[in-house]
């Protein structure tokens, strides 16, 4: 009687915490869909609830038969694209390679066992899809080539709410001074007519930067020939090494030639379209663009503003024409030669003598001295902080006098370094320093960075 009474009193203290968790969640996906201030609209649309109405068998498996169309050649093309978002790969495809990399690029990974795995397609995935170079019509079209079926509608749709506005405006940092740029003068008139926006704006008597002159609009005009942009002399030179076939990622099948055969044509030219989309801008003659300086104090104001109107801002920094700030002599090792993967990061990072934003894993070394302005580098410990250096003195041909260490244990002389490297606690550190210290953390404040790793 006792245990059949404890086991009762377990089982209803068990349905009330999962009552109180089951409560819980509704608040928080209530909230995302109330609250959300300075969230895009895209963001907010959750399309894991576009099959609510889908029949289910009694595991719980979803019937989207209706919505879905199989193919012919279905077991040539390595995905599975479900109305909820979730796209399933299988690892063993000749194609693998090939789609590894897109739905790397379009899409969270889920879980990923040896066969398959699994991703979802999310609004901020998507940003950062076109933050890269990505289309809308390109993320759609090879989404269509890989599927083992037809794509639902309502991804397609999906993909278009939260690509089509995004990509087309840019906050750039030039000559020290912040501007909102676009190719596309509408946009920026459809953006001025927000009164926040035209409260961030700043207007000059002088001509811009660079010498470029308002228009009848009030729009900085700017006709940017890129081939008179030099093109970065560090990856491009050390990272063409050409390697063996199975590591070049731009193979047009898998690493097992006998399953070239099984592959459909569409999928592998498709790739190598949108893969070399970056060159092909690169070789266009010239860019003509509008923008409008922004006050430097409320660019986070214009940033928020300009995500709650559908127009979220891709930040870059044109560092190659940046000569406010001096370059530092740094350069690769004639002996550091990059992985394939190494220089595709470098490409989607660095475009038209920018620098873009965003998060992406890369070789740090040589992102700083693709940048070649001073780089602050923070790190969790003090022997992190010793390993960076080394790093910085192996891959590139800065010395002793160029690195500036600023720790507890060891503090250079900043005077003259173009690398700084030291801890976040030394940064954040709001108790009284030494004098030394204290002088070493007011010279960082005083310079201005073109680049910051964080480790």
């Amino acid at each position: 009687m006792i245990a059949a009474k404890n086991d009762t009193e377990h089982s209803k203290r068990f349905k009330k915490r999962k009552k109180e968790d089951d409560e819980y969640s509704y608040t928080e996906e209530d909230y995302g869909e109330t609250g959300g201030e300075g969230i895009p609209d895209a963001a907010k649309k959750n399309v894991e609830t576009e099959d609510a109405r889908v029949p289910e068998d009694e595991y719980g498996a979803k019937d989207y038969r209706s919505q879905m169309d199989l193919k012919p050649d279905h077991s040539s093309r390595p995905l599975w694209v479900a109305p909820n978002g979730h796209i399933f790969l299988e690892s063993f495809s000749p194609v693998y390679k090939h789609a590894h990399d897109f739905l790397i690029a379009i899409s969270e990974p889920v879980c990923r066992p040896e066969h398959i795995h699994e991703y979802k397609l999310t609004a901020y995935s998507l940003y950062a899809a076109v933050s890269v170079g990505l289309q809308t019509h390109d993320i759609v079209e090879y989404l269509k080539r890989l599927s083992k079926t037809t794509v639902p509608d309502g991804i397609v749709e999906f993909i278009k709410l939260c690509t089509l506005s995004y990509g087309k405006v840019k906050l750039v940092l030039k000559h020290n001074r912040y501007f909102v740029e676009s190719p596309h003068p509408e946009v920026l008139q459809k953006l001025l007519k927000d009164p926040v926006i035209q409260d961030c704006r700043l207007r000059r008597n002088t001509e811009g930067a660079g010498g470029e002159g308002e228009n009848a609009d009030g729009f900085i005009t700017q006709l940017q020939d890129k081939k008179s942009i030099p093109q970065s002399n560090n990856f491009g030179q050390f990272g063409s090494k050409p390697g063996p076939a199975s590591e070049n990622p731009e193979a047009p099948v898998g690493e097992q030639p006998n399953n070239e055969a099984t592959v459909p044509e569409d999928i592998t030219n498709f790739y190598e379209k949108i893969d070399k989309e970056d060159e092909d801008d690169e070789e266009e003659a010239a860019l003509k663009t509008v923008s409008f300086e922004v006050n430097q104090e409320k660019i986070e104001v214009i940033q928020k503003r300009c995500i709650e109107l559908e127009h979220p801002l891709l930040a870059e920094y044109d560092f190659r024409n940046d000569t406010v700030n001096p370059d530092i002599n740094i350069d690769l090792k004639p002996s550091a030669v990059l992985r394939p993967y190494q220089e595709k990061s470098l490409r989607k990072m660095f475009g038209n003598g920018r620098a873009r934003s965003g998060v992406i894993v890369l070789p740090c070394v040589t992102a700083c001295c693709t940048v070649r302005k001073r780089a602050l580098v923070l790190c969790n410990s003090g022997v992190s902080v010793e390993q960076w250096k080394q790093q910085f003195k192996m891959w590139s041909t800065a010395d002793d006098s160029m690195i500036c260490r600023f720790t507890s244990e060891a503090k250079d002389k900043p005077m003259g370094c173009g690398v700084l490297v030291t801890t976040y606690s030394m940064i954040t550190h709001t108790q009284k320093r030494s004098w030394e210290a204290e002088q070493t953390m007011k010279w960082l404040q005083e310079q201005e960075w073109g680049i910051m790793v964080l480790d």
